[in-house]
Formats: C-alpha cells, sequence, structure tokens
C-alpha cells in the first residue's frame, strides 16, 4: 500500500515541470481522445514511444511509473481475463466450459495496452504539476461555465483536493493496518469471514480519520478566509511561454500522427 504513488508531486523543477499547467491538462484530454481514437498495436505503440519521450524529458523514475501500473495491476488483470473468456470468435483453447479465443486474445492485450497508456499519462500529469497549479490550471479552463453559474472553483479545488489526499490516505492506512497487526489482526488468513472481520477493523478507524482530517482542513481555509475565486489573487499567474507553445505544436504533431498510423496499419 504505501508504494503507491498516485497524486504525488515529483519535486525536481526540469523542463516538463515548467511548463504551463493548463497546456499539461489539455494535452492530457487530448491524449486519452486519441487513446480511444487508436485502433491498432502500432498507434499504441507510437503512444507508448511519446510517453516515453515525456518521462525522459520529465527525467521521472521508472519505479514510480510501475508502482502505479501495479496498484492498478488486478484491474489490469481482470480486464484482461474478461476478454479472454468472453469474447466470442474463433477457439485456441477450451477447457470445461471455459475457452480462449483468437480475439479475445487480441482485445484483450489491446485494452490492457490502452488502459496501462491512460495510467502512465495521468502519472505524468500528477508528477510534473504540483497541486496548487493543478488547481489553477482547471479554475482557468473552467472559467468560461461560470458564465451559467458553475461553480468552477470549488469544482477545482474538490478535485485537486481529492486527488492530493490519495498517498495520504494510502499512509494512513498503512498505518492503520500495521498497529491492528500488532494487536493480532490477521490480514492474510485463509478464512474469508476472518479477513474480513478484520478488513472492517482497518476501515472504521480510516474513515474517522478521513472525516477528521476533512474537518481540520474546513477550519483551516475558514480561518484563512478562503472564498472560492471571488476576489481571490494568486502568486504566479498563469501564461503561456514559447516553450509551451512549441510543446503544444509538437505534441499535437506527435497525437496526430499516431492517429494517421493506426489508420494505415489498422
Amino acid at each position: 500500500m504505501i508504494q503507491v504513488s498516485i497524486g504525488q508531486y515529483y519535486p525536481f523543477p526540469f523542463f516538463l515541470h515548467r511548463l504551463d499547467p493548463r497546456l499539461k491538462v489539455v494535452l492530457l484530454l487530448f491524449f486519452t481522445t486519441v487513446v480511444f481514437l487508436v485502433t491498432s498495436f502500432f498507434g499504441l505503440f507510437f503512444l507508448l514511444a511519446f510517453l516515453f519521450f515525456l518521462i525522459l524529458v520529465g527525467r521521472l523514475p521508472f519505479s514510480w511509473i510501475l508502482r502505479n501500473l501495479w496498484s492498478l495491476s488486478y484491474f489490469l488483470l481482470f480486464t484482461l481475463i474478461a476478454h479472454l473468456l468472453f469474447t466470442p470468435g474463433e477457439i485456441i483453447f477450451k477447457w470445461g466450459f471455459l475457452s480462449v479465443t483468437k480475439e479475445g486474445v487480441e482485445n484483450g492485450f489491446f485494452f490492457f495496452f490502452r488502459i496501462s497508456l491512460l495510467i502512465i499519462s495521468s502519472a505524468v500529469l500528477t508528477f510534473t504539476t504540483t497541486p496548487i497549479e493543478l488547481t489553477d490550471a482547471l479554475e482557468n479552463l473552467l472559467a468560461p461555465l461560470k458564465k451559467i453559474k458553475v461553480p468552477t472553483d470549488e469544482i477545482a479545488l474538490m478535485m485537486t483536493i481529492a486527488l492530493r489526499f490519495i498517498p495520504i490516505l494510502i499512509v494512513e492506512a498503512d498505518k492503520i493496518k500495521k498497529a491492528q497487526m500488532v494487536r493480532g489482526a490477521d490480514f492474510e488468513s485463509k478464512n474469508i469471514f476472518r479477513r474480513a472481520k478484520c478488513l472492517l477493523s482497518l476501515l472504521v478507524p480510516l474513515f474517522v480519520s478521513v472525516f477528521r482530517r476533512a474537518d481540520y482542513l474546513a477550519m483551516a481555509m475558514e480561518a484563512r478566509c478562503y472564498r472560492g475565486g471571488e476576489g481571490r489573487t494568486r502568486l504566479k499567474e498563469l501564461k503561456m511561454h514559447l516553450r509551451d507553445w512549441f510543446s503544444l505544436f509538437f505534441s499535437l504533431t506527435f497525437l496526430i500522427g499516431a492517429i494517421f498510423i493506426s489508420r494505415i496499419y489498422s
């Protein structure tokens, strides 16, 4: 649990860290769209090469990227097995009522690869963008919705707090688990009912801790007279620089190329 790195920031300001956070959010949305438009393994490998380039430019540790994938390994494995067993087509292996088809193998690995790309791209954003920058970027991008009375400032703040609290709650859960194990809780028991009872001893104090932290955070914000975006100033105003426009042009060219490659080799 302690090895999960979702929502953490890698505090080394290299080139990727200095880019405008609005640019990174927009590129993540565009990248996600392209991932779903790509229909071949060639296109996915092209997108993987793009992410690999970003990781090298941002000098991000590959161990952190692998932690993100490992934290969702059960979901990825479930996706793979579901496609292997329940996709109709040409049967290549059969055991009882279970059968594996050629189309199931292709679809299973294709969606496994696709979801992995989405996880890695989200990790690159959170590793290179501080929570404050992410909040400012979301507020700025959602600003047009204020005209129809949408509370964009509160929405951006809630999304950022939720993302930031993931690693904090994981550390808290790990501490509670170790404390319960010292008291005799057996989280590795083969008896499912005993494990469920031990899990309850973990969830109850964790939820208490969550509400306590939320209450402390609310009091801290009220003490600082936080009122959302109304009349709020920022130490650093968001502004696009030449490096941002160059990165936008390069990224869009690369992503559009992935779509064309996918269509050619599909």
